[in-house]
């Protein structure tokens, strides 16, 4: 087998580029896993890349129990994974030229703007160092407070080391807890309610939309971009909560047997929590079908772009959903906030939409033949929870067969990555000039 040559990566696109860096450290993370020191026993090589994946992609998925099986060393590791795959190794990279005073060129700007989700080239580098300081900054005002509510309760080794991790796994949307219950424990705790999830919102709205709203003092000089996951992610947040506080209002295993306050409060987080972080504060498994399904939905619509989270993105959705108003009230442009959006937006939300529903077809269907003991609703959440890199679960990820884990590993991927970004690195560039007439089919 040939060794690739320097020449031989340069050469490649910046989506090739990326899917090859992402996965160098996914294989970097799996060895760091399967070392001795990293684990409290022996664990297979498939167990650790599960692991080192589903931080990678900062999904949450978990097929050992990370607190019990993992060292120090082996969750530091867990967490390392999670910061690069949350604010992207790239903008790591910025930051490790520019410490060592390396010029940053054409083509690393290029593979910036891709990791980070940019329609634009111009002022990449800036917003590469103000994610890290804003991320880094964040994080640790977050974990002190954590630490205030944790320290006092587990001790200053134990309750720092607690606070640092959950709020690097929770600003990353990884869903990692070091508890083997989650945050259970905690579902009517509004201190660790509050800055969980405002962690998670923060980092799953999206970099770009935080910058926005900070510069600008007005709502309406913001950018459609922003305006958009402002308002859709209050509205869909509204609706799934609500939705959780009355589907689960007398289910005695999950909000029957809390008081109006932890109810209120369990809703709201589990509402506010599959589009983006895998943490629970009840038990998914003991959810009605109708809560679970509401889910299903939330997960696949993911985070927002350019954020720490996955799914097809909700302004993607959003657009699939305008474009579907236009046409019924038979208008020829999608308009929103006085803004027209262009056809081509929606054909890639589109295209978004119909390879991701592809791929987790295809995962359902071989999981189906695979996972004899699971049944079809558990085989679909978890697949819909890997795509969206939320990490929920039914029960069934350490269940799954060697073939299961790989191909939750493989879904985990093309939800981090995004679909297109796998779809544009195996494509060939298409340089023909020729047009040809159009001709309308039949449809509906």
């Amino acid at each position: 087998m040939r060794i690739p040559k320097k020449k031989d990566i340069i050469a490649l696109s910046p989506p090739q580029i990326l899917i090859f860096v992402f996965l160098a450290f996914t294989i970097l993370g799996t060895v760091l896993l399967k070392v001795p020191l990293a684990t409290n026993g022996n664990i297979s090589w498939i167990d650790a890349l599960f692991t080192s994946t589903s931080a990678m992609t900062v999904t949450g998925l978990a097929v050992i129990d990370t607190g019990a099986s993992f060292t120090l060393f082996g969750e530091i590791v867990i967490l390392c994974l999670i910061q690069l795959g949350g604010l992207g190794i790239m903008t790591f990279a910025v930051l490790i030229f520019m410490t060592l005073g390396r010029k940053i060129g054409f083509k690393e700007r290029l593979l910036i703007q891709q990791a980070l989700g940019q329609t634009s080239i111009g002022g990449i580098i800036k917003l590469a160092k103000q994610l890290f300081l804003f991320s880094i900054i964040l994080e640790t005002v977050a974990a002190v407070l954590l630490a205030i509510r944790w320290v006092p309760e587990m001790g200053w080794g134990k309750g720092s080391y607690a606070a640092i991790f959950h709020s690097i796994s929770s600003f990353n949307n990884a869903g990692f807890s070091i508890w083997p219950d989650n945050l259970t424990r905690y579902v009517a705790d509004p201190v660790v309610n509050i800055i969980i999830s405002f962690l998670f919102i923060i980092g799953g709205i999206g970099f770009t939309v935080v910058f926005d709203l900070w510069k600008k003092s007005e709502f309406k000089k913001l950018t459609l971009h922003t305006k958009m996951m402002v308002v859709g992610t209050f509205v869909i947040n509204i609706i799934a909560v609500f939705l959780v506080f009355s589907f689960e209002y007398d289910n005695p295993q999950t909000l029957g047997d809390l008081s109006l306050s932890g109810k209120i409060q369990a809703a709201y987080f589990q509402g506010v929590v599959p589009r983006t972080a895998g943490f629970n504060t009840i038990d998914i498994g003991a959810l009605n079908e109708s809560t679970l399904f509401l889910m299903i939905l939330l997960m696949f619509i993911g985070a927002g772009s350019g954020s720490t989270g996955g799914g097809i993105k909700l302004t993607t959705f959003l657009a699939i959903v305008l474009s579907v108003l236009s046409f019924l009230r038979n208008k020829d442009e999608i308009v929103v906030f006085n803004r027209s959006i262009d056809d081509r937006t929606v054909v890639k939300s589109l295209a978004i939409t119909i390879i991701s529903l592809s791929v987790i077809c295809v995962a359902i269907f071989i999981l189906d033949v695979t996972e004899n003991n699971a049944r079809f609703f558990e085989i679909v959440f978890e697949v819909v929870s890997a795509f969206g890199t939320s990490g929920l679960s039914m029960g069934l990820t350490g269940e799954l067969t060697p073939i299961g884990k790989m191909v939750i590993v493989f879904v985990m991927f093309v939800g981090k990555i995004g679909p297109l970004t796998l779809a544009f690195s195996l494509a060939k560039p298409n340089k023909s000039k020729i047009r040809y007439p159009k001709e309308d089919i039949l449809t509906g």
